[in-house]
């Protein structure tokens, strides 16, 4: 992990199109302004963890609802 140290107003560039902005520092909340072309997603990573999540979730349970499913359709007495 790369660690850098801004003052308010700095700016961070990645990549040469995506630019991160000190826009404020109070206390130990720091405000991000993030400059990106539309097609870079952008997402806090608790929101991602969580998403990463749900899709876990949803993935296995669609698993099971298939393994009942199949057993419902297979022809009985094979």
């Amino acid at each position: 992990m790369l660690v850098l140290s801004r003052k308010k107003d700095e700016t961070i560039v990645i990549g040469g199109n995506i630019e991160l902005t000190v826009v404020e520092v109070k206390g130990d909340t720091v405000k991000l302004g993030i400059s990106a072309p539309r097609e870079v997603k952008i997402f806090r990573g608790e929101l991602l963890e969580a998403i990463r999540a749900a899709n876990i979730e949803a993935a296995a349970q669609a698993a099971v609802d298939l393994d009942a499913l199949s057993k419902k359709i297979k022809p009985k007495g094979k």
